[in-house]
């Protein structure tokens, strides 16, 4: 998915009840779709950048919630224990729903 995005971009504005038109398609809206959706564009905003966010008694800075967005980049945050329970978590949420 994430090396040929564009058609999963279709797909999902189809399932949602909004297909790409060809005009649509042809004039660039899928690629832009993609641009606009990337890990870069908002981590490169200046707003997330700089400034801070106050959360509770803490101030949380607003690149706080960007990383990487690589595929296994997961690893370098969660711990065994996290990732048991996540795993655990989406068993029971998606069990039955899928191959």
């Amino acid at each position: 998915m994430m090396k040929d995005t564009e058609p999963y971009v279709k797909k999902l504005a189809e399932f949602m009840g909004y297909p790409i038109s060809r005009e649509e398609g042809e004039v660039g809206a899928v690629q832009e779709i993609v641009r606009l959706c990337s890990f870069e564009n908002p981590s490169n905003l200046d707003v997330n950048k700089t400034g801070v966010k106050q959360q509770t008694k803490a101030k949380v800075e607003n690149n706080f919630y960007f990383r990487k967005g690589k595929v296994g980049d997961w690893k370098n945050y969660l711990t065994t224990e996290m990732e048991e329970r996540l795993d655990k978590l989406m068993d029971q949420t998606f069990a039955g729903t899928g191959n």
